[in-house]
């Protein structure tokens, strides 16, 4: 019953070998996907980032004149610096039914499961046709998911449904929070530390901004959301790195904090951000006006991932549901490129081989029986249903 599961792990071992933390280019990643569909009469297209050192991947099997399924996934992973791997995180190695590697769950798996089924795939007469979306970029700041969603708009291409298949230990989600990140610089002037007061330290301005986003996060955490479906039921709020100051004996003069906020669905983000730069400005702006125009603050947004929004008659959910047995779904605090593909009109479904709780660690890993079970399902879906 399980003939593909060795060619499953080939194909892991093979994109596991492919170094594409986001920091570096995914293209030998997915010049490997191209040639092999092309190697069974799929083609592709290449949407390639403005300075070509990333790329997507979109291509279809069946009629491309219909809606279909979206098997969708990202190709990146997230650095090993600073890691204690027991093993090459970029080379498969199997211990005790484990297959361990960076991005083995996070989530080379489902792709290496989706390719498994290929072969499969094109000796049939789809009812519906079946489109491969695998992006770069998904770790940091979604850009793939932009180019490839805003290709498929320009297309109108808007298929039934998406299956994102991200580590959920192949429970059904339909929500997550949504994701926004900021930086917030703050310009002081700087002096001699023996005359402080002749300067203002943008350091100590920070502190006092951090004290206020800490504040704001406190205030969520007292309250959490009546039968939440997230956990923790809240949004929350995280203070990421900061810089600042140029020498001990020197007043500082710019500081830079990166942090972000996870929005609980229902609480809104916008006029919490208000409430933050309303706080913040009433209780620095007093210290700043001594300095004007030297010294100010400003925040800026650097990303937005939306959320995942639960759909009525999502198609996904139900052909996952009775073929796991598993009809409840759940909602995540991670965020995903779900709520992209969501703004083209469609239902998504996120659900993958592999443990969350796995991703971004040293000795990530990924059960051989969760491959077992995803190819499994994958079929059922798309050759038992005829990917409806």
């Amino acid at each position: 019953m399980h003939e593909s599961i060795p060619e499953v792990e080939k194909i892991l071992a093979k994109l596991v070998g492919f170094d594409t933390t986001s920091s570096r280019s995914n293209r030998a990643c997915i010049d490997f996907i191209r040639d092999y569909l092309d190697g069974f009469g799929v083609k592709s297209e290449i949407l390639a980032n403005d300075d070509d050192t990333k790329a997507c991947l979109w291509a279809t099997i069946g009629a491309s004149d219909k809606a279909g399924i979206v098997l969708a996934g990202h190709t990146d992973v997230v650095p090993v610096e600073g890691q204690g791997w027991s093993s090459n995180p970029f080379t498969l190695t199997e211990r005790d039914g484990k297959l361990y590697g960076r991005g083995s769950c996070d989530m080379k798996a489902f792709i290496a499961c989706v390719l498994s089924v290929v072969p499969e795939l094109v000796k049939q007469k789809l009812a519906q046709p079946v489109h491969l979306a695998f992006t770069y970029d998904e770790e940091t700041d979604m850009g793939g998911a932009v180019r490839l969603t805003d290709y498929l708009r320009a297309q109108k291409v808007t298929p039934e449904w998406v299956w994102i298949g991200e580590p959920t230990s192949l429970r059904i989600i339909d929500s997550h929070k949504g994701v926004a990140a900021f930086t917030t610089s703050i310009t002081g002037v700087p002096s001699h530390s023996g005359q402080p007061d002749k300067g203002l330290n943008a350091i100590e301005l920070g502190v006092q901004f951090m004290n206020i986003l800490q504040r704001f996060a406190q205030s969520k955490k007292d309250k959490p959301v009546p039968a939440s479906r997230f956990d923790p039921p809240y949004t929350t709020f995280n203070l990421g790195t900061v810089r600042g100051g140029t020498a001990e004996n020197i007043i500082a003069e710019h500081f830079d904090l990166h942090w972000q906020a996870r929005a609980h669905p229902g609480d809104d983000l916008d006029a919490i951000l208000e409430d933050i730069e309303y706080t913040a400005q009433a209780e620095l702006k007093p210290r700043f006006t001594a300095f004007a125009p030297k010294a100010g603050m400003k925040t800026c947004t650097c990303l937005n991932i939306p959320p995942l929004l639960p759909t009525k008659g999502n198609p996904g959910e139900k052909i996952l549901g009775r073929l796991t047995g598993n009809r409840e779904t759940q909602g995540v605090s991670f965020a995903t490129e779900a709520g992209f593909f969501q703004r083209l009109g469609t239902h998504v479904v996120v659900c993958g081989p592999g443990s969350i709780d796995q991703a971004h660690k040293a000795d990530e890993f990924v059960e051989k029986t969760q491959l077992r079970t995803c190819v499994d399902l994958l079929r059922k879906v798309l050759l038992c249903s005829g990917a409806t």
